[in-house]
């Protein structure tokens, strides 16, 4: 997956309200900066699911054949967090085209509705056999596909350490994540089982409530 990095794209050190004043939040949730990164946690009480999970997505619409850089700290427990990539309308449309219907953060709109996405799950930590076996999930969507499947090196709350670095490349048909210097998992999309590769799109940050936790240094860069 080595490429020569021809130019930055988006660079966000997300540690200001005066950052984000242009993503999109589907659901309800709170967002702050107590310590100097963006932390993201859920307004509505836990015990009615889906609602209360949400999705705040980076305004711009970026092209085939990048990567992604973010830093990523967890602050309490349980729940899950993912990263949306490659994310339009299931037509070519625009993520956010008035024709698409409304999201609120639910995830069967985003697995099964109007949209086509990757999305990666890196932090999970919401049901008793994920705190107990961690593991990194890849699906394609429109549909619920486990594409693929690595574990996930990332300490529980009570032993973190601070930030953690991510990085994602989607070039055409590949798929990579790597966190630290260990690399995650490496996929190949044949684009016949699941439906056609995926290319350019919008990227989001979702949690899965009561989950809180941080973010900065998100970074997009070209790849070649």
């Amino acid at each position: 997956m080595s490429g020569k990095y021809q130019n930055i794209l988006y660079e966000n050190p997300l540690v200001s309200p005066s950052d984000v004043k242009d993503f999109v939040l589907e659901g309800s949730a709170e967002v702050s900066f107590p310590q100097g990164a963006m932390r993201l946690s859920g307004k509505i009480d836990p015990a009615l699911g889906q609602k209360a999970n949400y999705v705040f997505w980076c305004p711009v619409e970026f092209p085939d054949q990048i990567e992604i850089r973010w830093q990523f700290r967890p602050i309490a427990e349980p729940g899950l967090s993912i990263l949306f990539f490659a994310a339009r309308g299931r037509r070519g449309e625009d993520l956010f085209a008035e024709t698409l219907k409304k999201r609120t953060g639910e995830y069967d709109q985003y697995n099964s509705g109007d949209i086509d996405c990757l999305h990666v799950s890196y932090f999970r930590r919401m049901w008793e056999s994920e705190r107990g076996f961690h593991t990194c999930n890849l699906r394609k969507s429109c549909g619920f596909h486990l594409v693929a499947q690595g574990a996930d090196p990332l300490p529980d709350v009570a032993d973190s350490k601070g930030f953690y670095n991510l990085r994602l490349i989607k070039r055409k048909e590949r798929v990579a994540l790597w966190i630290g210097n260990l690399k995650i998992l490496d996929w190949h999309d044949n684009g016949k089982k699941t439906g056609a590769c995926l290319g350019g799109g919008k990227i989001g940050f979702r949690q899965m409530a009561p989950l809180v936790a941080e973010y900065r240094n998100l970074t997009v860069t070209e790849v070649r």
